[in-house]
């Protein structure tokens, strides 16, 4: 099946870009948050380029949903490059107190020369970035201990920044998350699209569930089959329409004349995958 690119840069990422690059040097390091089930996908190299020099820690979000071999695997790798990263889960509160301890190792120099001129009560400012929908919002709400920032799950609700108290001793300015101007890699696209960083409303969500359907085959054919009770007979060798074709009929999703319902499948495959009732899934390996 011929799909087409997917692209998204709406206009208020452009000026987000700008914020950023005048509110740097306001703050003592910055938090970049993605997505535990596509790290890859989910880092913007736009940030890279604009954080180069200032302090960070990369912490890897929703990491319940994530496949829990993957999200070791993924912080070993980002470790390896030399880059402090912390796995988080904003819903049990686990890592919070890791991420504490991560930001005092990056600002370690920093923390001793305040304390060298007495100035130890001093907090530090970090920004907290990443791209939509990849839990800006419930992190902050962890980290200030009640809501503090709107949270909704859909991406492009934070349009300002702002400046929010946190329990650990940051004061964090929060902004609106930013895609890049263009995917260089198509499967880049399909991962922003299948977790939910782009809005459902600008896609053919029936295409991004039948590209799903396909990924799920390759990264986690047990789960995908166990789930949607397909036997490997039934599933092996089936391209992307056809894969979602069966679902519709495993799970009755039928219309007049026995056609199935694409827009209910592909509703109701989209949500089981982005609620892990399909399983801990991470669609890219380090």
């Amino acid at each position: 099946m011929a799909t087409n690119p997917i692209q998204w840069f709406p206009g208020h990422m452009a000026k987000t870009r700008r914020m950023m690059a005048e509110c740097l040097p306001q703050v003592d390091l910055v938090l970049e948050l993605i997505d535990a089930r596509i790290p890859r996908s989910s880092r913007n190299p736009e940030i890279d380029k604009m954080l180069a020099g200032k302090p960070r820690v990369t912490v890897m979000t929703k990491a319940s949903l994530a496949n829990p071999e993957l999200n070791r695997a993924w912080v070993d790798y980002y470790k390896r490059g030399g880059q402090e990263t912390v796995l988080t889960d904003v819903i049990t509160g686990s890592g919070i107190q890791e991420l504490s301890r991560a930001v005092e190792r990056v600002c370690a120099e920093k923390l001793e020369r305040w304390q060298s001129k007495g100035m130890e009560g001093r907090k530090l400012k970090a920004m907290i970035v990443g791209i939509p929908n990849v839990g800006k919002s419930s992190l902050i709400n962890r980290l200030a201990g009640g809501k503090k920032a709107k949270v909704e799950n859909r991406p492009g609700v934070t349009v300002n920044k702002q400046w929010i108290p946190t329990e650990i001793g940051l004061d964090l300015l929060d902004m609106p998350g930013v895609l890049w101007p263009r995917f260089e890699d198509e499967a880049i696209g399909q991962n922003l699209a299948m977790t939910g960083a782009i809005r459902d409303q600008i896609l053919d969500t029936e295409e991004v569930a039948m590209l799903l359907c396909a990924r799920l085959m390759e990264v986690a054919p047990n789960e995908f089959m166990g789930r949607y009770k397909l036997t490997r007979e039934e599933a092996e060798g089936l391209d992307s329409y056809d894969l979602f074709e069966l679902v519709g009929r495993k799970r009755g999703f039928l219309i007049s004349g026995g056609e199935v319902n694409h827009e209910r499948t592909a509703n109701m495959l989209l949500e089981e995958f982005r609620s892990a009732k399909i399983g801990r899934i991470t669609l890219e390996m380090p």
